[in-house]
Order: structure tokens, then C-alpha cells, then sequence
């Protein structure tokens, strides 16, 4: 069954222990990793980000054989191919927009849908991998995600910022919010979801801690 992590963002540049005992035990095999940019245009950002991120992994004694990052650079042929050998597609932060249009300029979006590769996203690449995806910095009106999962995440979720939760209340009169705090994560394994973290659920105008409860309602 193919693995999807949701992440929030890490601002101290390191995986929280609960995350990285479950990404060690989830991602077995680690031949290839592959990051999908969100700023596809800032090559020396992408280097020195993919690197960095690769380096969380290996503090947790999960290292891959190789990786690299898919951005502007990189001919559209070797981009699929890069996706469908990966062992793991890591979706990178920064503009959710940048990098659709990256993804559909390369021709990715069914070698994304179709690989059994695990699937990770942070902040942008988090809001991307669902069914419907929600750019609140953008727009209030969910557009059409990745459709991995039918998860709408608000990464990066400061409770006591008023402006931000008057809008996700909006939106939850017709879509449930996964919103989350920085260092949180939602699993999803099959029918099986579970998470790590502070992240709340807003759903009708309501806003609540997220539950197990909650994630059941969530569609598979």
C-alpha cells in the first residue's frame, strides 16, 4: 500500500523523533529520492534546500543512495522517469501555484498518480497532494490538487491569527480543514490515517484539536 506523509513545515530543520521513527519504519526501501520543487526557477534555493532536507533524513540514520531535485533544469523526459524509478517523491514548499505548473509543464501529474513510490509534502507540496487543494495566501476558492488524498491541509497554522481562521472557517462551511501546526504530520497508509502534532479540525465554522474520530470521516 503506497505511503503518503502530509507535513506542516520544520522551522528548526529536523524531523521531530515520533516523525522520524515512522518515516524510518515506513520507508524501507531508499534507492532514490526525488524532491519536486515549489520555487522551480531559484536553482541555487532548490541545491541547497534538496540537500538540506536529504541531511534530516540521514540525522535519522535514513539515507538514500541518491537524490535529486526536479525543477526548470530538468528535461521533461528525465522528470518522468526520475518519478516513476523513485523510491520516495518528496514535494518541496514555497508556491503551491509554481509548482503545479511545474508538475503539469513536465508531464508529471500521472507518473506522480501512477508510481507506488512513497509520497511526502511539506507546507506547498502538502496542500498539493490533495483532492482539493486551498492557497489561502492566493485565494479562498480550493482548486484542484495532485488528488493523492482527499485531505485539504492549511500548513503552518498559528491558532491566534484571527484573519487566517475567519477565512478557514469560511471555507469549512463546504470543505473540512486539516489545519496544522509546524512540526505535525498526517499519515496515510491505505484506508489506515493517523498523525503526530498539534493540528486542528475546522469543519462547518467549527474549530476543534483533530481526533481519530475526525479522520474517519475523512474519504479514503
Amino acid at each position: 500500500m503506497r505511503f503518503l506523509s502530509f507535513f506542516s513545515g520544520f522551522p528548526s530543520r529536523r524531523f521531530p523523533p515520533g516523525i522520524a521513527e515512522r518515516l524510518k519504519r515506513e520507508l524501507a526501501r531508499r534507492d532514490s529520492l526525488v524532491f519536486i520543487s515549489a520555487w522551480p526557477a531559484d536553482y541555487t534555493r532548490n541545491d541547497s534546500d534538496s540537500d538540506g532536507m536529504h541531511n534530516m533524513f540521514v540525522e535519522f540514520g535514513i539515507p538514500f543512495a541518491q537524490h535529486c531535485v526536479i525543477d526548470n533544469r530538468t528535461e521533461a523526459p528525465r522528470a518522468v522517469r526520475l518519478v516513476q524509478n523513485a523510491s520516495c517523491l518528496f514535494l518541496m514548499g514555497g508556491h503551491p501555484g509554481y509548482q503545479l505548473q511545474l508538475i503539469r509543464k513536465k508531464g508529471l501529474e500521472a507518473a506522480i498518480r501512477g508510481a507506488d513510490s512513497a509520497v511526502l509534502g511539506v507546507s506547498a507540496g502538502a496542500i498539493n497532494m490533495a483532492k482539493h487543494s486551498l492557497d489561502t495566501k492566493e485565494s479562498p476558492v480550493p482548486y484542484d490538487g495532485l488528488g493523492l488524498a482527499d485531505i485539504t491541509v492549511k500548513p503552518h497554522f498559528e491558532p491566534e491569527n484571527q484573519s487566517v481562521l475567519s477565512t478557514l472557517r469560511q471555507v469549512s462551511m463546504d470543505l473540512p480543514i486539516c489545519a496544522m501546526e509546524d512540526d505535525s504530520a498526517i499519515f496515510l497508509t491505505g484506508n489506515d490515517i493517523s498523525y503526530l502534532g498539534k493540528i486542528h479540525w475546522i469543519d462547518k465554522g467549527s474549530i476543534c484539536s483533530l481526533s481519530q474520530k475526525d479522520l474517519l470521516i475523512i474519504p479514503s
